[in-house]
């Protein structure tokens, strides 16, 4: 299915917020399509709603210097903390992640995820993308 079909289809399917454009700059660091919409104007504050195709999640990273809140407004997903176990993400769900925390987030196996994430951008703040979560365990889930 090409990405249009997909980006309609996530709409279809209760998609809540503006799907946006795919999220090329992030893909490597992605398992599976993710599309990325800004809600702010504020360079500062940056807010965006990331929406991912079924089964589609970040790979491991951490956050330097800023904490990241994810909204959850669709879809069914994952939040994991390295050591701990995996915990499911529904609709009204806000989590924030510390900075400094070694994580992962994105769509449940066979369902699709948005989110809204809020992060500081500026001096001394930095994402480090890290290894991809192990699919066989994502596959448990």
């Amino acid at each position: 299915m090409k990405a249009e079909e997909i980006k309609k289809a996530l709409e279809g399917k209760g998609a809540v917020m503006e799907v946006g454009s795919p999220n090329d700059a992030y893909a490597p660091y992605f398992t599976g399509k993710s599309w990325l919409a800004s809600l702010s104007e504020d360079k500062d504050i940056p807010v965006y709603n990331v929406t991912f195709e079924n089964g589609a999640h970040t790979h491991w990273h951490i956050h330097h210097g800023t904490s990241q809140v994810l909204i959850v407004v669709s879809g069914k997903g994952y939040l994991q903390y390295e050591g701990k176990e995996p915990q499911l993400l529904h609709p009204g769900d806000v989590v924030t992640i510390p900075p400094e925390v070694k994580h992962w987030h994105g769509a449940a196996p066979g369902c699709h995820f948005q989110h809204i994430s809020l992060s500081r951008e500026g001096k001394g703040i930095s994402n480090e993308w890290l290894e991809p979560v192990d699919e066989r365990e994502f596959e448990k889930l």
